[in-house]
C-alpha cells in the first residue's frame, strides 16, 4: 500500500505527459510544460531536492525556532517546498541560491520571509508558517502544539479552516485545485477563488 507522500508525488506528476525537466544547478524537478505556456522556463508543478541534516540545522538557526517534526519530515524526506499549478499553492523552504536568474527561480519561496517580516502580528509563538495561496496571499501554518495545519488570511493568523495533518492537507488540496484547472493545467475561470472555501 502506498504511503501518503507517494500518493502526493503521483498527483504532482499528473502533468508529466507535458514534459519533466530537472534543473542543472538546483536539481529541482519541473513538471508539466504544455504548449500554451510561452516561457520555456515555466512549469505547472515544482518539486525541490530534500534538505540534508546540515541544511536543516542551518535553516533552524536562521529561523531561530525549531521546525515542527511534520515539516522536518517533509523538507528532509520529500521536498524542500512545493509550487503547485503556477504557484497557486506553495509550501516554502530553504533558498540556497541568491539572485534573480533562471536557476535561482527554480527554488521554493523562502520560509524565512513568512516566519519573519511577513508574519501576521497576532500569530502565536506556536504557529509555524509554511506557505500559502497566490489568490490573495493567504497563509498556511502548523500549530506546533497539535501538528494541525491551519489556513488564515494574509495579515491575520485567526484560523479559518484546518486539516489533521500536512499530508492530508496536500492530498485534499491538490485534488480540489485540480478541479479548478483543465487537464492541461489551465485555470478554468480566473474569477473563481482558489482558496479552500
Amino acid at each position: 500500500m502506498k504511503n501518503k507522500y507517494e500518493l502526493i508525488k503521483e498527483k504532482l506528476y499528473k502533468f508529466s505527459p507535458y514534459g519533466v525537466k530537472v534543473s542543472k544547478e538546483t536539481r529541482a524537478t519541473l513538471i508539466g510544460h504544455p504548449s500554451y505556456i510561452s516561457s520555456e522556463y515555466s512549469f505547472l508543478n515544482y518539486m525541490f531536492v530534500p534538505l540534508s541534516d546540515i541544511e536543516l540545522e542551518d535553516l533552524e538557526k536562521m529561523l531561530n525556532v525549531e521546525i515542527p517534526i511534520s515539516y522536518v519530515n517533509f523538507l528532509k524526506n520529500f521536498s524542500n517546498g512545493l509550487k503547485i499549478l503556477h504557484s497557486t499553492l506553495c509550501l516554502d523552504g530553504y533558498r540556497k541560491i541568491n539572485g534573480r536568474g533562471i536557476e535561482a527561480s527554480y527554488q521554493p519561496f523562502s520560509i524565512l520571509t513568512i516566519n519573519g517580516p511577513e508574519r501576521p502580528q497576532n500569530a502565536k509563538d506556536n504557529y509555524f508558517f509554511i506557505g500559502g495561496y497566490d489568490w490573495d496571499g493567504s497563509n498556511l501554518y502548523i500549530d506546533t502544539e497539535t501538528e494541525r495545519i491551519h489556513f488564515c488570511s494574509r495579515w491575520d493568523a485567526t484560523s479559518l479552516y484546518s486539516w489533521d495533518s500536512l499530508e492530508d492537507m496536500l492530498l485534499s488540496e491538490i485534488d480540489r485545485l485540480y478541479t479548478l484547472f483543465t487537464e492541461d493545467g489551465r485555470q478554468i475561470d480566473e474569477n473563481i477563488s482558489t482558496l479552500p472555501f
